[in-house]
């Protein structure tokens, strides 16, 4: 039987660890958040400035399928505050991590049909899942 004193510190231990656990998703935006450390299981969602119309566009060149499976393509939403055809707006990619390891993930900004050109951006994050 548990005593009437004991019942606040077990309540408390059971928050405590609901409160230890990693969220499910991870959002990443910028490449300072880098490295990026997840748990198998947690999805990880990317994303990026983009603009289509100007012809550049976000390529994965690494993804990091040693820890990281894709959950689906590439996912492009104007900026809610543009009332401007072409104006700016988020590529977004949406990961789950599935076993320990660690691998990178690099994206490059770039006008395909340039393949002469630097990269405009990138993104390049080491990825370690426990």
């Amino acid at each position: 039987m548990i005593n009437a004193y004991r019942l606040p510190v077990i309540a408390g231990l059971v928050l405590l660890g609901a409160c230890a656990s990693p969220s499910k998703t991870l959002q990443v935006q910028k490449q300072s958040q880098c490295p990026i450390v997840l748990h198998a299981g947690q999805q990880l969602i990317l994303s990026l400035p983009s603009n289509p119309t100007t012809g550049y566009r976000w390529t994965v060149q690494e993804d990091a399928a040693a820890v990281l499976k894709a959950l689906g393509p590439e996912v492009y939403s104007a900026a809610e505050d543009s009332d401007l055809v072409g104006g700016d707006g988020h590529s977004t990619w949406r990961f789950q991590a599935t076993e320990a390891g660690e691998a990178q993930l690099l994206l490059t900004y770039a006008q395909p049909w340039d393949a002469s050109a630097a990269p405009a951006d990138t993104f390049d994050c080491q990825i370690r899942v426990r």
